[in-house]
């Protein structure tokens, strides 16, 4: 998998889990815990970083 594709999943992926929790209230809800998501998506950065170095 390229670089720019595995990105384009990740915002993909990303958009729609913001969506999804949008859907059902989960936003205001459990703001204390969108800490998590912006972890796994760094993790998620740094290994693409890694994988793809060119």
């Amino acid at each position: 998998m390229k670089k720019r594709s595995f990105n384009i999943f990740i915002i993909i992926a990303a958009a729609i889990l913001l969506l999804a929790f949008s859907y059902f209230g989960l936003l205001e809800k459990s703001s204390k815990f969108m800490l998590i998501p912006i972890l796994v998506f760094y993790f998620l950065g740094q290994y693409s970083e890694r994988k793809f170095l060119k």
